[in-house]
């Protein structure tokens, strides 16, 4: 069905069982600046998953890696937590999200200690979608929520709108299906309000002006205060924050696409460099097939090209892949996913990695992976 694959945990078979032998879903969200030219354009973020930084999953531990730095302590770094674009809107460095777990793997009891783990880490972001595991992902996480009895305003959660059933109008962004999704959605987790709503997909049948005014109803209505993208390209990011200009309306924050160490190209050229202004920040999320990537042999180079670094940071590379993507100076948030305490522990332990990540690190990983996007010749 459409994008949404696999847990990772079933992804991770054949050539890569050894390296990956027990990966969660990783993701990136990214904040954006403001966007020249239009009032508080494209001042967002995205909530992108990056499934190929699972590559990166290792069976190594730090205590097993044979390095001059093994006998130096990497001190804890407490979470972080940053601006989700111009807005006023916090959310801490790494994250979670409900794709692929809730509903398919994990039940109401399994949820609340992954969550609680979460939330031991400083995790306050959650995300979710209607269409993840038919729904059911939100009921997962809205009872969760409530069994746990967390308090509302210490929360970050936000779901997404498109795919909300089988009916000519139980999909894309028309107003019907916008704001009928969201009451759905709204139910099944319980809430009356969701942080950020995202529309999960570009619909090219329905007049952006059309979406645009149904989500500030949206907000008007209180059901979300935010929303944002996934998957647009920065034309149609542009053209909805034109929209909005126009009519007064307002416009989304944040966006989803695919960032990671194999997967630079729009984030770092097509939108930052290229439509949208250097000083905009963004964040991609595509959900390809891990599977028809991962037994790549070039990809796989990269990966054992990864280890010799890994290891003298004294890290596993799942950390060393979560850290890089967080360097990032125009990274909110990096959204993980995970189907174990364990995996969200180690995963946490990215942000003790953040530092060690020095110019000369960088300039080696960059020589392994060699995904750094060129621009194109001119001839203008």
């Amino acid at each position: 069905m459409h994008h949404y694959g696999r847990s990772t945990d079933v992804w991770a078979g054949g050539k890569l069982q050894d390296q990956v032998p027990d990966p969660g879903d990783l993701s990136i969200l990214f904040g954006e600046e403001k966007f020249d030219g239009f009032r508080d354009s494209l001042n967002g973020g995205e909530v992108c998953r990056s499934p190929a930084s699972s590559f990166f999953q290792s069976s190594s531990s730090p205590q097993n890696l044979q390095s001059k730095f093994l006998s130096m302590k990497i001190p804890d770094q407490s979470m972080q937590y940053k601006n989700l674009g111009r807005s006023g809107l916090k959310v801490s460095q790494l994250s979670y999200g409900a794709w692929v777990t809730f509903g398919n793997q994990l039940d109401v009891k399994e949820a609340k200690s992954i969550l609680q783990c979460c939330r031991d880490n400083g995790v306050n972001f959650f995300d979710n979608a209607e269409v993840y595991a038919n729904g059911r992902a939100e009921e997962i996480m809205g009872q969760a929520i409530k069994e746990l009895g967390w308090k509302r305003s210490d929360l970050v959660i936000s779901t997404k709108i498109f795919w909300g059933g089988q009916g000519p109008n139980d999909k894309g962004l028309s107003r019907k299906h916008i704001v009928e999704g969201t009451k759905n959605s709204l139910k099944r987790l319980d809430m009356e309000y969701v942080d950020v709503l995202y529309c999960h997909r570009p619909d090219t049948m329905t007049p952006i002006e059309e979406t645009v005014r149904a989500m500030n109803h949206v907000i008007d209505k209180g059901w979300a205060y935010y929303w944002g993208t996934s998957e647009w390209s920065a034309q149609q990011i542009t053209e909805a924050w034109a929209v909005a200009e126009r009519l007064d309306l307002v416009g989304p924050i944040v966006e989803q696409p695919e960032y990671n160490l194999l997967s630079r190209h729009k984030v770092e050229l097509d939108i930052t460099q290229g439509n949208i202004p250097p000083d905009s920040r963004f964040a991609l999320e595509n959900y390809k097939n891990l599977a028809s990537r991962s037994l790549i042999d070039d990809v796989l180079r990269k990966v054992n090209g990864l280890k010799p670094i890994a290891e003298e940071l004294g890290v596993p590379l799942s950390q060393l892949a979560i850290a890089w993507c967080a360097s990032n100076p125009n990274v909110s948030s990096v959204i993980t996913g995970a189907t174990k305490e364990s995996q969200i522990q180690e995963n946490m332990k990215a942000v003790n990695v953040i530092p060690l990540l020095t110019p000369s690190v960088m300039e080696k990983i960059e020589a392994v992976v060699q995904t750094k996007p060129k621009r194109p010749d001119s001839y203008r």
